[in-house]
This record gives structure tokens, C-alpha cells and sequence, in this order.
């Protein structure tokens, strides 16, 4: 029986936004199946704790607090990487950030937050790390967009923007790309149930809403979006690029 997964092993992997939730759970799944784990967040203590699970599994693991905004920072680090690790064979744009809030009251600086966390950052990420890609002629980018890049909902006006241009954006970077044979896709996940949605769904009112738009009923794990992601960086996905897979429970069928 063909052992799904198993390229994986020994590939070096970057996500961002690696130390909690999500990302977290997709940073674990590839230590699992044997990969090089690089996870990058801004709490030391949550990385700290999240190095302690990767290096239950065998690999060379690290972990680097770091803004993803500080872009010159970024460009720095990513050369530190491939100096240290020799390539990079997979990155996953997780990191985000979202400041739920009427239209008529967000400020500039909200705007600017989210949009420069969940896109501008993104791209500059991916551009450090295509610049190794490009000259070894092979390499996965998986951007975390969301369901919020397809349809509307209250208080998301930065949120939707940011995550709608996360999508054209995995198309662009796609079709410029490809001649290198990188793959560039993105997950675009419905609500998914983490430590950190916990406290909005104690509004019993719109966690009723939400369920309500999702067909299969309730939400999803992390689990269910690092399926996909391991998917779309494994040779499953082998002639897959410019794609958003949506794990969204059937929300955006209607």
C-alpha cells in the first residue's frame, strides 16, 4: 500500500503564525511525517511550549519570534534559514489577524493591521523564500486565506478585503512561478474550532449563525485544515497550482 505523505519527510517546512492554534496543528502534522520544522510567531512562551511538542518527533526543529511585519527582519531570517537548513521546500502563510468591528468604525490604523498582517506580509514572505525556490527549481507555497475571501459577512470589511487578496494574489504568484515548478495554492477555512475562537463563540447568538451556514453541521478541527495543507505540499498535489481549497463545511455551496 502506497505510503501517503512520505516525500515529506526531510523537508524543510516554514509556517508562520506556527505557535498556536492552526498553525500550530500544521506545524506538528508535518513533524509528525518526518519534516524539518520552522515555526515562526510573536509570543516566545507559545513557541517555546509548541518546540517542546515538535521535537517529540524526529527532525531538526526551531522555533523564531519574530513579527511577520518586520519585513526586513523576515527577508534576514529566511537567509538564516536556508544557511542553516540549506533550502526551504515548503512555506505555509498563516499568520493573521483579524479586528472584528462595524465598517463605519474602523480606523486607518485597523485597516493597515490587518491588511498589512494578512497579505502584505504574506508576499513579502513568499518572495524571500521564491528567491531560494526559483534556484533550486522546486518548492510549495501555501497561503491560509479563508471563506471570507468568497463571501461577506458583519464586521470583516478589513478582514474579507485582506483575505480576498490573499486568493489573487496565490493566482499572480502562481502563474509567475510555475516556469520554476512552484506551486503555489491556498485553504480557505470556515470557523475553525481553536483555544483562540473559543471566546467569540460564547456569543450563543453567533455561534447559532455561523452553524447555521456551515451544511455539515457544526465546526471544523484543526485537523481538517491540515489535511489539506499537507495535501497541497505533498506530490499528491503534484499538478495543482493557483487553487483555494475550501474546507468550509459547505458554507460557500449556496
Amino acid at each position: 500500500m502506497t505510503n501517503y505523505f512520505s516525500d515529506l519527510q526531510n523537508k524543510t517546512v516554514i509556517v508562520t503564525g506556527g505557535s498556536k492554534g492552526i498553525g500550530k496543528h500544521i506545524a506538528c502534522s508535518f513533524a509528525q511525517l518526518g519534516a524539518h520544522v520552522v515555526i515562526i510567531g510573536r509570543s516566545e512562551e507559545a513557541l517555546e511550549r509548541t518546540l517542546s511538542e515538535l521535537k517529540v518527533f524526529q527532525g531538526h526543529h526551531k522555533a523564531i519570534q519574530m513579527d511577520v511585519n518586520d519585513i526586513a527582519t523576515m527577508r534576514k531570517k529566511v537567509d538564516d534559514i536556508v544557511d542553516e537548513y540549506g533550502l526551504v521546500d515548503v512555506l505555509v502563510n498563516n499568520a493573521g489577524v483579524n479586528i472584528p468591528r462595524p465598517a463605519l468604525e474602523i480606523t486607518e490604523e485597523d485597516w493597515d493591521k490587518v491588511l498589512d498582517t494578512n497579505l502584505k506580509s504574506s508576499f513579502f514572505l513568499s518572495q524571500a523564500v521564491a528567491k531560494y525556490m526559483i534556484k533550486q527549481k522546486a518548492g510549495r507555497i501555501i497561503n491560509i486565506a479563508s471563506q471570507m475571501a468568497f463571501v461577506g459577512y458583519v464586521k470583516r470589511a478589513a478582514y474579507c478585503s485582506s483575505k480576498g487578496g490573499m486568493v489573487q494574489l496565490t493566482k499572480a504568484l502562481a502563474v509567475e512561478w510555475a516556469p520554476y515548478h512552484i506551486n503555489v495554492n491556498a485553504v480557505a477555512p470556515t470557523f475553525v474550532e481553536t483555544e483562540m475562537t473559543a471566546e467569540m463563540f460564547k456569543d450563543e447568538a453567533f455561534q447559532k449563525d455561523v452553524k447555521s451556514r456551515i451544511l455539515l453541521g457544526d465546526l471544523p478541527k484543526p485537523k481538517d485544515i491540515s489535511g489539506a495543507v499537507l495535501y497541497l505540499a505533498s506530490n499528491l498535489s503534484d499538478f495543482v497550482t493557483g487553487e483555494t481549497l475550501k474546507v468550509d463545511g459547505g458554507w460557500t455551496a449556496i
